[in-house]
């Protein structure tokens, strides 16, 4: 599954319920080899002020992803640097 702006994934939480979230954007880290994605829920989507969620992911050969969560404080600075810079260019244009 290609992963572009607008596009729309599904999660499920600890209890097993499932919720529609839109994708903000992705990105990797060639460092790293790591890819994460961020979203926000689809009933949030239009407010002013949402919460974001983020996790590194991976795709299989069936072209679905595996979401995994963000354990270590040096990713969650890359998540939000990238999150701050993204928000920065909008603001821009």
């Amino acid at each position: 599954m290609s992963l572009d702006k607008k596009e729309r994934i599904i999660v499920p939480d600890e209890n097993g319920e499932e919720h529609l979230f839109e994708v903000l954007f992705t990105f990797d880290v060639d460092q790293t080899g790591n890819s994460y994605i961020a979203v926000v829920p689809v009933e949030q989507a239009d407010d002013e002020e949402v919460e974001v969620y983020a996790f590194r992911y991976e795709e299989t050969e069936k072209e679905d992803i595996t979401l995994f969560p963000i354990e270590s404080d040096e990713e969650w600075e890359m998540v939000e640097e990238m999150l701050n810079t993204l928000a920065d260019e909008e603001l821009d244009s």
